[in-house]
């Protein structure tokens, strides 16, 4: 078919598509109206010889017809428009009001671009009609556009997107058993987040005794669980599985924790003593009677010291003010309190160290080395030597230190302790080596003299002889040591 030259380049330089502008007509129809005339322009392409059999429905009206369309969306639609306004129901009965002879226009028909009856009216003018365009049914998005999380993923693949940190929504996994197989895959998948994650939605989705039960026979997630409840503070329900389980002492553990967010110290003394009849195991069930002891003590000590320190009755109050309250302090630190206002105290009060060492069953190698803190402190030499001078049953006197007289140097050094305090217990220092180290460290003269004089070692003594002070009673005593015949020096 052959086109005149004029009309061949009208055809080309034309364009079927406009600009927009603000007096067009709805989009929706527009494209409607485009489409119509795409096929009409398919005519001369079309084969008109394809078959033109049609399917119709009771009525008689072909099946696909666009009245046909209409009819079927208006009658689903009927229930939902009975409530709109006045003018939608007169729209809806005018729409009715349709001659029946107006839906012989078939798809077929419409694919070919011809019409069946010469008096059916056009496709524009079908759909510009206000009736059929408020029942025109809404065009749906492309599946390509719809969210990941609404996408219907399997419980492998959605805990593969949660590793990557993709959004997955979890709420399509309904039954009991979609949920179960998500949570072993989630733990198949080794990452604690996911398990975690994984469980909350479990725990907000499933009754407790369900949960519970399932979580019995899957040790890691139960544990991720217990874990998840402890760092949260879900003390109600981490109880209810711990009585599921049968965990008779976790529970009493996890009861007995609730102690720390008691600040009031009469309810937590009362609090402590109801703890004291839970069922802990015979170790655990002492340091209870303990804390409880030791807070009840903690009580009575300190309102005696506020009393005597506002009274100013002590002189060791008025000398060194107390800085911090003894209540909930650890046994250490209160048994260092004792010891350092309270030292001299009778065995009989409470707030006496040796009445704290007995009562608490404190080891020795604990009490002296708190004790020598203490004292050292108050820079009560005399006490320091009292509590490593011990008697035999023989009267003689004899200085024992549990802790090694090598650690008594170090903190009474670090508590700025004299020269000759120091000198006194380095001698004691079994060890040679050590011996020397530490009278070197600390400048004991007179031990490192000794020590050498002791070892018959003339050159170290004569090496040693360089360090000390020119003129000194220490150069003087090496010098006198060196002269003394009477010695067989090794060297």
């Amino acid at each position: 078919m052959s086109r005149p030259r004029a009309d061949e380049e009208e055809y080309w330089h034309s364009s079927k598509c406009r600009a927009f502008t603000f007096d067009d007509e709805d989009d929706e129809l527009c494209q409607l109206k485009e489409s119509k005339r795409a096929v009409n322009s398919l005519r001369d392409i079309v084969d008109d010889e394809e078959d033109e059999l049609e399917k119709v429905s009771w009525s008689g009206e072909p099946v696909g017809s666009i009245s046909w369309s209409i009819k079927e969306t208006a009658s689903s639609s009927s229930t939902s428009l009975e409530g709109r306004d006045s003018s939608l129901q007169k729209g809806s009965s005018s729409n009715a009001a349709l001659p029946k002879q107006v839906s012989s226009y078939s798809l077929s028909s419409l694919f070919k671009g011809r019409n069946k009856l010469p008096s059916l009216q056009s496709l524009s003018d079908a759909l510009s009609d206000t009736g059929v365009k408020n029942y025109a049914p809404e065009l749906r998005r492309p599946k390509a556009e719809y969210k990941d999380y609404s996408s219907d993923w399997s419980p492998k693949d959605t805990v593969r997107r949660m590793q990557r940190g993709k959004v997955c929504s979890l709420e399509r996994f309904r039954s009991l058993q979609d949920k179960l197989v998500l949570l072993d895959e989630a733990v198949a998948g080794h990452d604690g987040n996911v398990i975690t994650a994984v469980l909350i939605f479990l725990k907000r989705t499933l009754r407790r005794e369900i949960l519970f039960r399932e979580l019995e026979v899957r040790q890691v997630a139960l544990c991720h669980l217990i874990h998840f409840l402890k760092e949260t503070g879900e003390q109600k329900m981490l109880l209810d599985l711990l009585r599921f389980l049968d965990r008779t002492e976790e529970v009493a553990l996890s009861q007995y924790r609730e102690h720390l967010n008691i600040q009031d110290v009469e309810k937590k003394r009362e609090f402590l003593k109801g703890c004291i009849g839970l069922p802990f195991s015979p170790e655990d069930i002492s340091h209870i009677q303990d804390h409880y002891t030791l807070l009840e003590r903690q009580i009575i000590i300190e309102a005696n010291d506020r009393h005597l320190e506002t009274a100013g009755q002590s002189e060791i109050f008025r000398k060194y003010p107390r800085k911090a309250s003894i209540l909930n302090m650890p046994l250490v630190t209160t048994l260092f309190y004792s010891c350092f206002y309270h030292y001299t105290e009778a065995e009989g009060t409470f707030s006496s160290p040796t009445n704290l060492k007995k009562t608490f069953k404190i080891p020795d190698k604990q009490y002296v080395l708190t004790a020598l803190a203490a004292r050292a402190k108050l820079r009560a030499w005399e006490d320091v030597d009292a509590l490593f001078t011990t008697k035999n049953w023989l009267g003689y006197t004899k200085k024992k230190a549990p802790i090694g007289f090598h650690r008594v140097v170090e903190i009474l050094q670090r508590n700025n302790a004299p020269v000759q305090v120091l000198q006194e217990y380095v001698r004691l220092v079994e060890d040679v080596e050590t011996r020397l180290n530490l009278a070197t460290k600390y400048k004991c003269h007179d031990v490192v003299i000794d020590t050498y004089r002791d070892l018959k070692d003339r050159i170290q003594l004569m090496a040693y002889k360089c360090k000390v002070e020119r003129g000194s009673a220490e150069e003087e005593k090496i010098n006198s040591i060196l002269n003394n015949t009477q010695i067989r020096w090794k060297n």
